[in-house]
């Protein structure tokens, strides 16, 4: 320790350069030896280029100029063996001469005392280095479609919800940043569930598709299990499939409560997740019983991009809707009328109800008032999928949904005894 304090501050920034770089020229040299052509650096190319990046820092101090053209004829050094590549090279790339000019960088980061950020830097730069053709693939394997959805949940998340105004308007206590965030919160959980179908769509079975379908949408997940039901003879496989989906749902349902309502998830959150456990654990034993055809299924079921604008907006209007219509319901017609509400609304989707309820709950709503109404609704939706199997698939698959679906409604609505409805 005492010959360290004794040595000058520079050098611990001179041997954290050297290494750094060192790395970078270390990928590099064992990339030129790979492809047997010609490729710009090496071990001894990089660590030069980190240290006149930190010698130029250090000697430009604040004023940047100097460090600027420093910069600038490096670059110029790059280009000229960027232009000797491409009288060379059938497909020459770039990565190497861009990878000379991070590393100079890298140096200057040094320098100023960025050593998190210097580092962080060498590190993504050997990632990229090193897992071309892992990237290449992946890339390869992406359609462009999926990169536009993925563009579009960056422009719900990060360009419209950040300029909204987070304030109160009109006597319904509409809040526009609060009503978009629980678009982007909804979209956010089915978009994860379709990328996770997207990836397993060519594994897995009818059960895979009912764990994810019941976290992108339950209700589009029992129909589409029953209408394929109809074709196929695996009643005991659908039925437990499309019970698993509903239990998906009621996970699906704390998340949101608990992001949005910490007071409405405490009162819900134990019966949730007893009914998720006991439906996906009944449903996936029901699908292990034997059907009398024996052939081996795969999945058919191809998600709708969750994330299309229009939809989106359709999903803000609705919530508004229902935050407005809630809060009529209660001045109006009181508890018996926001339990109407709830029931009806099992009949289409229940997220923009169920988020309504987030909001009005212990503000416009009495919290077990709100709690009753999502737990009415949730039943009521069950209950619902459960016709929309019976008519829609085959008559076994459709005994049984009803049946398993309608208890589940019954035993969602146990929770009222202790709510005081």
């Amino acid at each position: 320790m005492a010959i360290y304090h004794w040595l000058p501050p520079e050098i611990p920034q001179i041997v954290l350069v050297l290494f750094l770089s060192f790395l970078i020229g270390l990928e590099r040299e064992e990339h030129k030896l790979a492809a047997r052509a010609y490729s710009f650096g090496g071990v001894r190319t990089f660590p030069l280029i980190g240290l006149i990046g930190y010698s130029l820092a250090l000697l430009s101090g604040p004023q940047l100029l100097p460090l600027t053209i420093g910069f600038l004829v490096i670059a110029g050094f790059l280009l000229l063996s960027y232009w000797h590549k491409l009288s060379v090279a059938d497909a020459p790339g770039v990565t190497s001469e861009m990878s000379g000019l991070a590393t100079f960088l890298v140096g200057a980061l040094v320098c100023y005392g960025h050593f998190w950020i210097a580092t962080t830097i060498s590190v993504a730069s050997l990632l990229l280095l090193d897992l071309k053709q892992a990237l290449e693939k992946l890339a390869s394997r992406i359609p462009a479609e999926e990169i536009l959805t993925f563009a579009k949940f960056l422009l719900l998340t990060g360009v419209i919800l950040p300029v909204l105004p987070n304030q109160q308007f009109t006597s319904f206590h509409i809040n526009p940043f609060k009503t978009w965030l629980v678009v982007v919160a909804v979209s956010a959980i089915s978009y994860g569930s379709y990328v996770l179908q997207k990836l397993t769509q060519e594994g897995g079975g009818i059960v895979l598709a009912g764990l994810l379908g019941g976290a992108y949408s339950s209700t589009v997940t029992t129909i589409v299990i029953a209408r394929r039901a109809a074709r196929e003879a695996h009643p005991h496989l659908f039925a437990g499939s499309m019970l698993i989906a509903s239990g998906v749902m009621y996970l699906r349902l704390s998340v949101l409560l608990a992001l949005f309502n910490r007071q409405l998830m405490s009162l819900l959150v134990l019966p949730f997740l007893v009914l998720a456990v006991l439906a996906i654990a009944i449903g996936w034993l029901w699908t292990r019983r034997p059907d009398p055809n024996p052939q081996a299924l795969v999945r058919e079921y191809d998600p709708k991009n969750p994330l299309e604008l229009a939809a989106a907006f359709f999903f803000a209007a609705l919530f508004l809707a229902m935050l407005i219509a809630t809060q009529l319901a209660v001045t109006y017609l009181g508890k018996t009328g926001v339990n109407t509400l709830a029931a009806i609304m099992g009949v289409t989707d229940v997220d923009p109800f169920i988020m309504s309820m987030t909001q009005a709950a212990g503000a416009l709503t009495p919290l077990k008032v709100a709690a009753a109404a999502v737990v009415i609704a949730a039943a009521s939706n069950n209950l619902i999928k459960g016709i929309y199997a019976y008519s829609m698939a085959d008559r076994k698959t459709g005994v049984y949904s009803l049946g398993f679906l309608s208890a589940l409604a019954a035993a969602g609505l146990i929770p009222l005894f202790w709510l005081g409805s």
